[in-house]
């Protein structure tokens, strides 16, 4: 279902809105006190959170002073925030994803978290990766690397705050240590190869799926 600019319009104002009664809730105010404090009625308030920010632009200043933040962070949330806390959309509804679609979806190269059964408990860590004939590959420091052979899982996310929709895909798999040089090389080669967190990090991994599922999460 394609969105209208309409509905599109709703989610980000209804966005806005719970961010604004959420931080509101963090300082103790009451709509109240937050309209006195952004020198507004109370009643113009209420209509500016449905009405939404294009109403009314330097209305929303006004608050975003008043809640002590900046209009950026009241109208697009912080920007190293988890990602979720925009909300569901409405009716959400989880759908399978075919292992084609899956793939499609985790692209060439990406972030993703790898969950390695360690101990005393499994240890989940992100990692950036490549795609590599169906098998996803990520480099890693010696003592980081799990032993040949491992079982484990990869899975990769996006979520869109706005509209509250998302997917999600999920690798079950071994891991393999990569040792040809011809490989490695390979490998290096690929778009999304450096690792982000730097350091002497020459151990690839690959990691071939045994099973792959995938869920999106639509709403009406």
């Amino acid at each position: 279902m394609n969105d209208t600019p309409d509905a599109v319009d709703r989610a980000e104002s209804a966005a806005v809105a719970g961010r604004i009664a959420e931080r509101r809730e963090q300082l103790g105010l009451s709509e109240d006190d937050l309209a006195h404090q952004a020198a507004m009625a109370p009643r113009y308030l209420h209509y500016l959170l449905e009405a939404g920010p294009a109403f009314d632009p330097g209305g929303f200043v006004r608050i975003a002073a008043a809640l002590g933040l900046s209009r950026g962070e009241l109208l697009e949330g912080r920007a190293d925030a988890p990602p979720g806390q925009g909300g569901p959309g409405p009716h959400p509804r989880l759908l399978g994803l075919t292992e084609p679609e899956c793939w499609e979806l985790i692209g060439t190269h990406g972030v993703g978290r790898i969950a390695l059964p360690l101990q005393p408990g499994p240890v989940v860590v992100p990692v950036n990766y490549v795609v590599d004939d169906r098998t996803v590959a990520y480099r890693t420091t010696e003592r980081g690397a799990p032993p040949e052979g491992t079982s484990l899982s990869f899975q990769i996310d996006h979520i869109d705050e706005y509209l509250g929709r998302g997917w999600s895909v999920l690798l079950l798999g071994t891991a393999h240590h990569v040792h040809d040089p011809a490989a490695v090389h390979h490998l290096a080669g690929l778009p999304g190869a450096i690792p982000w967190a730097g350091g002497d990090r020459t151990r690839w991994i690959r990691i071939s799926p045994d099973e792959i599922t995938g869920r999106r999460l639509v709403s009406d």
